[in-house]
């Protein structure tokens, strides 16, 4: 059945377990983990010794550590060399942006993170000859820095529907553009800006605008929760006059250039999140191991191990499943044509494809991020509350992860929006994955399966058409209008992010168990998230179920219920592997893997 699946975001769901190679982190190059070293070491030495004073909201020394990353050749790793850059693939894009957060300042990585992406990508991807020219090489050395300025004070998610406009003069030399953005990162810092604006009122495009452009202003520093190092603010826009070359890419598609951007940001601030997932679980094991409560450390007492554990097997699914998406991305980009006129164009589309597990990856490791940030404040007490000790700012700084990049609920709408569509035009296979989960509960077998890894891999595949169910229940009593019921996409949204987290988990465990280099830590790791993830899975479902019968669910459904449980019900010591999670973590004195 595979064989006929095409190589397209979603097919996780209805392909059999292992069908696919995923890759993981335990793939990369010997290049990948030299630049992984390079960044972690730049960023500890660079960026983590002077974070106290980047949060004091230093330009100068924020601006000259971006110029160091230039010489480094770290603003150009998705610049094509002619530029000045080193176009490497994108899985060395997540590796440099999750490296970033050894410097444990979410300030400084939201500067970089901007310059790199959003600032530079929609040139990069968009530009002309001379535009590249004139604009990429100096955004790669540091020598500039760029912005993007898409969010406006009565549009945020709703993007489009942007209320800045630009006419173009009647000598045609200039388009003139008139509005607002808002939360705009590197606001007052930057040289060159990515500004979107309606043209003739309804055509949504984009332009580059130079910091000296007449009729351009910038707002005040806005007083933020956190990324306090950062430079935000508003930009007005007053009959700017803008030359009429810095129309970027075409009139009225400016939607391309949004989206693909968003695409690549999203699975790159995964990644970030990541990373700083891993440094704060180090923070929160060593204050534990060091503090002591009631004559003894506080690592002892079985709650703490059930939080670090909990951290670790978070971060462990994050990790899995977001290299696994950076992988399938990067596959999809190496069938292209690299020599063709249209090779960005391309590769935007070619990322398109999985903009489901971008959607996923973002909203998993940003919220993985949010409780990682909670559970390390709660380890160390009083003291998290207390601004010299790191999880006060660690604390504030992640909250606008899953807002920023596409708030998570619109995320959660991408996600059970495009499998909607893929449904509905058959682009998957859905309607006959759907139409075979009886003969898969009667008669469904697994084969080629690990012994250690059997029950958590039949927990998934039955989850799958657990999924499969609700989804068509859905679409059978909503049909197209499905994408209006909110609630319910966000549970099937949370449902497809739940296998597709737990398959990445036991795909990576899996290649690890066929190579002999698994361990029992990550045995223990594999059957908590799965397990966890089964019971979330089954609650889900029936919160769904009643939302689409109001409460009073059919015998039959009941019934049905009652064979997935069957199934899915864990059977597995959760408390007694926590335990020697955290061992292992104490141990290692950090995440371990």
């Amino acid at each position: 059945m595979s064989e006929s699946i095409p190589k397209t975001g979603g097919r996780f769901l209805v392909e059999p377990f292992g069908a696919t190679p995923a890759f993981s982190r335990e793939q990369f190059s010997e290049d990948h983990r030299d630049i992984e070293s390079m960044v972690k070491e730049f960023a500890k030495e660079r960026i983590r010794e002077n974070m106290d004073n980047i949060e004091k909201f230093d330009k100068d020394l924020s601006l000259g550590l971006i110029k160091e990353m230039g010489e480094l050749g770290l603003l150009g790793v998705d610049v094509p060399e002619q530029y000045g850059g080193m176009e490497l693939d994108k899985i060395t894009t997540a590796i440099v942006a999750e490296a970033m957060s050894a410097g444990f300042s979410a300030s400084f990585t939201t500067t970089w993170s901007v310059q790199t992406g959003i600032g530079c990508l929609p040139i990069v991807w968009f530009g002309t000859p001379e535009q590249k020219e004139k604009y990429l090489p100096k955004l790669v050395s540091g020598e500039w820095i760029g912005a993007y300025g898409l969010t406006e004070p009565s549009s945020g998610s709703d993007a489009t529907n942007a209320k800045t406009k630009a006419i173009l003069s009647e000598d045609g030399k200039h388009y003139l553009l008139t509005g607002e953005k808002q939360f705009i990162t590197n606001g007052d810092w930057a040289d060159v800006y990515i500004i979107f604006a309606q043209v003739d009122g309804s055509k949504f495009s984009a332009f580059i605008v130079d910091r000296d452009t007449p009729g351009f202003t910038i707002g005040p520093e806005e007083k933020k929760m956190g990324i306090k190092g950062s430079s935000t603010t508003s930009l007005q826009f007053t009959d700017a006059k803008v030359p009429a070359e810095n129309l970027l890419y075409e009139i009225g598609k400016g939607a391309a250039i949004a989206f693909n951007v968003l695409n690549m940001g999203r699975f790159k601030l995964a990644a970030s999140g990541l990373g700083g997932s891993k440094e704060i679980l180090t923070e929160a094991v060593n204050y534990a191991l060091s503090r002591k409560q009631f004559g003894q450390s506080i690592s002892n007492f079985d709650v703490i191990r059930g939080k670090i554990a909990d951290m670790a097997v978070r971060i462990y699914a994050a990790d899995s499943m977001i290299y696994r998406t950076i992988g399938q991305i990067q596959e999809a980009i190496d069938e292209l044509d690299h020599t063709a006129d249209d090779y960005y164009l391309q590769m935007g589309k070619a990322m398109e494809q999985y903009a489901i597990e971008a959607s996923m990856a973002k909203v998993y490791g940003s919220e993985t991020l949010g409780l990682i940030a909670d559970h390390g404040i709660q380890i160390f007490g009083g003291y998290g509350f207390i601004e010299e000790y790191p999880m006060a700012k660690a604390y504030r700084d992640t909250r606008i992860d899953r807002i920023w990049e596409g708030s998570n609920e619109i995320n959660r709408q991408i996600i059970s929006g495009y499998m909607l569509k893929k449904a509905l035009t058959e682009e998957l296979p859905i309607r006959d994955a759907i139409r075979r989960i009886n003969t898969f509960m009667e008669n469904g077998k697994l084969e080629n399966i690990p012994e250690a890894l059997k029950h958590e891999v039949d927990a998934v595949e039955t989850g799958k058409r657990l999924t499969l169910y609700l989804f068509h229940e859905a679409m059978c009593e909503f049909g197209q209008d499905l994408r209006h019921e909110q609630q319910l996409t966000e549970i099937l949204a949370n449902m497809f992010t739940d296998i597709y987290t737990s398959e990445s988990v036991l795909a990576r465990v899996n290649h690890l168990l066929r190579k002999g280099e698994s361990d029992s830590t990550i045995l223990a790791i594999a059957k908590v998230q799965t397990a966890e993830s089964s019971i979330r899975l089954l609650n889900t479902a029936l919160t769904g179920f009643n939302g689409i019968y109001h409460g009073h669910l059919p015998e039959s459904i009941i019934d049905f219920l009652r064979s997935f449980q069957a199934r899915m019900l864990p059977r597995t010591d959760i408390i007694g592997l926590k335990r020697h999670i955290s061992e292992a973590v104490y141990h290692q004195k950090a995440y371990p893997y």
